[in-house]
């Protein structure tokens, strides 16, 4: 039995290992974090082998188990990572970096004030590579659930990069110049 139990986890192991650690270096702050949330993901996939699904849904399970990891360790960090982020923007005033430009920090200034389910279900698309269907899987959700969220989602990011003037549409632009912002 713990043959078995070990060499299904192998195969899972080497079959996904990339992809969730891809998922935990986009989304934590460090290398070192994001190795953390890797290996608790996968304690957590040992642990629970047993329910661990077969095939390609082995993947979706893991991004949802890392969701769960990423989400406990950003409650811990979730201060200290606020005074990072004010001191990263305090530091680029007096030494930017040559390769970002005024405009990225501002898109990426705008992408941090979206609500962390908003950043979340974007970088799903984005990053991951996810269709609904398998964000809902991951997510727990319908799968049309997940596109009226990914649709919102992507309205408030347009909305906001265009209050931000970084992204400015036909309609927005005659709201703007006849004095009725949205």
């Amino acid at each position: 039995m713990d043959d078995e139990r070990q060499t299904r986890f192998e195969v899972v192991y080497r079959e996904t290992y990339e992809r969730i650690l891809g998922y935990a270096v986009r989304r934590c702050h460090s290398p070192e974090d994001a190795a953390d949330v890797v290996a608790e993901t996968y304690a957590i996939a040992w642990r629970r082998v047993a329910d661990l699904p077969g095939g390609d849904e082995a993947r979706l399970w893991l991004y949802g188990v890392a969701r769960n990891v990423l989400a406990n360790h950003r409650r811990g960090e979730q201060r200290r990572h606020a005074r990072q982020i004010a001191l990263e923007e305090d530091i680029a005033v007096f030494f930017p970096s040559p390769e970002e430009t005024q405009e990225l920090r501002a898109i990426g200034h705008v992408f941090r004030s979206l609500s962390v389910d908003d950043r979340e279900l974007l970088s799903l698309v984005a990053w991951e590579g996810l269709d609904a269907g398998e964000i809902a899987h991951v997510l727990g959700r319908s799968r049309n659930a997940v596109r009226i969220r990914i649709y919102r989602a992507r309205k408030r990011l347009s909305h906001a990069l265009e209050d931000a003037g970084l992204g400015f549409t036909r309609n927005r632009t005659a709201e703007i110049q006849a004095g009725r912002p949205s």
